[in-house]
């Protein structure tokens, strides 16, 4: 337990990270509608339906792939001195425990 106090997980993903990933899976989105308004008729309603979702399943998988691989690309592993740590900690415990004074 001691060597996992040595490290400190950190995420650095932001929305700007995955922001194009998903404008482009919008794009595929509506690719997908328009290309089954293209297939809608009387007569091929059914088709029109399984192209939207066959492209809606097959795109999904890629799209985790990528939200999961850009995710665990913005993890970092740091290495932490315990001491310097404990020092911070104390620091800031004793700077949150001054007593609350009235404004006036």
């Amino acid at each position: 337990m001691e060597k996992l106090e040595k490290y400190r997980l950190r995420c650095t993903l932001t929305f700007g990270d995955i922001y194009g990933q998903i404008i482009i899976w919008l794009i595929v989105i509506f690719l997908s509608l328009a290309s089954a308004l293209a297939l809608w008729s009387t007569a091929r309603q059914m088709y029109a339906l399984l192209t939207v979702g066959l492209i809606v399943v097959l795109s999904l998988p890629f799209l985790l792939f990528a939200f999961v691989t850009t995710l665990l690309n913005h993890i970092e592993v740091n290495a932490v001195d315990p001491a310097e740590e404990k020092a911070k900690v104390g620091a800031n415990r004793s700077a949150s425990q001054n007593p609350a004074q009235a404004a006036g």
